[in-house]
């Protein structure tokens, strides 16, 4: 398969060369990345005090949430109620693209795909509208390595907002940046339909999230296409908060009885909406298992459920899990320790990404 050079760079990888330039750059507000692919350098300014409003992001949701609030009253003046079944079906089918697809299967290789079910998962999550594949995958992947330090994304120590939100509305901290470059990436490219969906992530966007979403209901139902075009953004911005509750409450509110020094939590609320993402403390716990929960305990998992299916119509396989005696094992070591505020800067559990097996 053919990779053009942009590809190639951005998957190499970084390495500070020189620590006490990179610590004086950080006292004075610049932090300088090198890229050791091209031997240049690219600064990058982030005030302590502020990181900069992205402005485009900004005013992009401002009409968002704007849209959905006029959608609402549209469908009860207009009485929309077709469409709005519509899309609430489309809400579904894109969440497994999310929770079967670009977190479980791709960014945690919890299982193994056939090319007909990646495909199939690449479309329905390219319908949440949530970027390509490999971007949303490589974000993931960070967030879990540097869990609730200045490298993570959505770092939820930073405030509810900004873990919800706010880290899309400001400019990434200098460490997003630079330890980002860290985490291997290869596998993404490696496959062919993550290939495709970064390369043509415009033409995918454009198809799965804005046309065919918009045109169905006016197939089905008749409805004019104004409406079904707002009834689709508003579909949006519910599946992207849908999305962002994990990245917030299943951070800060819930119980850890898994382990309690982590700050991620078992959230119910975020998993009725979620398709089961919110047993977070488990998931962060045991990154690598398909079920991201204590099946028994925690039955609600759609997202399981769907990867099982396919497991018996044989499109899925080597569905990875953590035993039950591994299980109980943390539980009981880990269930007794009490939230440590230096134990992301000490005794981080993410220091190294784990390797996608049972113990990894």
């Amino acid at each position: 398969m053919c990779r053009d050079k942009s590809d190639q760079e951005v998957i190499q990888p970084y390495v500070p060369h020189d620590v006490s330039e990179y610590n004086y750059a950080r006292k004075q507000g610049w932090f300088s990345v090198s890229y050791s692919n091209n031997n240049k350098t690219r600064y990058v300014y982030v005030s302590e005090a502020r990181y900069g409003i992205v402005w485009q992001n900004s005013f992009f949701f401002v009409i968002l949430h704007a849209l959905f609030f006029y959608a609402l009253w549209m469908v009860f003046e207009h009485r929309l109620y077709g469409a709005w079944i519509y899309s609430y079906c489309a809400g579904w089918l894109s969440g497994i693209g999310i929770t079967a697809g670009a977190h479980r299967l791709w960014s945690h290789k919890t299982y193994n795909a056939s090319l007909p079910l990646r495909i199939l998962l690449s479309v329905l999550f390219t319908m949440a509208g949530q970027n390509d594949i490999y971007t949303w995958a490589r974000d993931h992947r960070l967030h879990h390595k540097f869990t609730e330090t200045d490298a993570d994304p959505h770092n939820s120590r930073r405030g509810a907002f900004f873990a919800h939100v706010g880290w899309l509305l400001t400019k990434k901290h200098p460490d997003v940046l630079i330890k980002g470059r860290t985490i291997d990436h290869q596998d993404l490219i490696d496959d062919s339909v993550v290939y495709y969906n970064k390369k043509f992530y415009v033409i995918w966007y454009l198809l799965f999230r804005v046309y065919i979403p918009s045109m169905i209901p006016a197939w089905i139902f008749g409805e004019e296409l104004r409406y079904c075009v707002i009834g689709c953004l508003a579909q949006y911005i519910a599946g992207l908060h849908t999305t962002w509750f994990v990245n917030s409450a299943a951070h800060i509110f819930g119980d850890r009885p898994y382990n309690a020094k982590i700050q991620p939590r078992e959230n119910i609320w975020v998993t009725l909406t979620a398709f089961g993402e919110g047993y977070h403390n488990y998931h962060h716990t045991f990154p690598w298992d398909y079920r991201i929960a204590e099946i028994g305990f925690q039955a609600y998992n759609p997202g399981k459920g769907f990867i099982d299916l396919m497991y018996y119509l044989g499109l899925a396989s080597n569905l990875k899990m953590a035993s039950p005696s591994l299980v109980e094992k943390t539980r009981k070591k880990k269930a007794g320790a009490k939230w440590d505020h230096e134990f992301y800067l000490h005794d981080h559990p993410y220091h190294e990404p784990h390797n996608y097996s049972e113990g990894g």
